[in-house]
């Protein structure tokens, strides 16, 4: 038995990653996929993490693994608006040169 999995459709609406709500291991498969989408569909990957409440160390290593894998592609890779909640989190981290996440930079539009 084959399992085939479709490949999601890159309208515009689907071309920025959107994390809302509470980043838990669970948010962090669908984000997976999201990524890997994005990285086999798109030249560049947007993440909008503006509804962002909280994010767990599954999120944040995706996140990495995406930015890794953009950039080993030679993929543009930004994010365009981040919550306090979210920024808080990476910074604390130390995280925001591996996410892509500019420090003391306002990424809202």
């Amino acid at each position: 038995m084959t399992l085939t999995l479709s490949q999601p459709d890159p309208t515009p609406d689907s071309s920025t990653i959107r994390l809302s709500g509470h980043g838990t291991t669970i948010v962090a498969e669908d984000l997976l996929t999201q990524c890997v989408g994005a990285s086999d569909l798109r030249d560049s990957t947007a993440i909008d993490a503006s509804e962002a409440l909280s994010v767990g160390q599954a999120v944040l290593q995706v996140l990495i693994a995406a930015r890794r894998e953009a950039d080993a592609r030679g993929h543009a890779y930004r994010f365009v608006s981040a919550s306090a909640a979210f920024s808080d989190r990476v910074n604390s981290c130390q995280l925001a040169d591996a996410i892509g996440l500019e420090i003391g930079k306002d990424v809202s539009q």
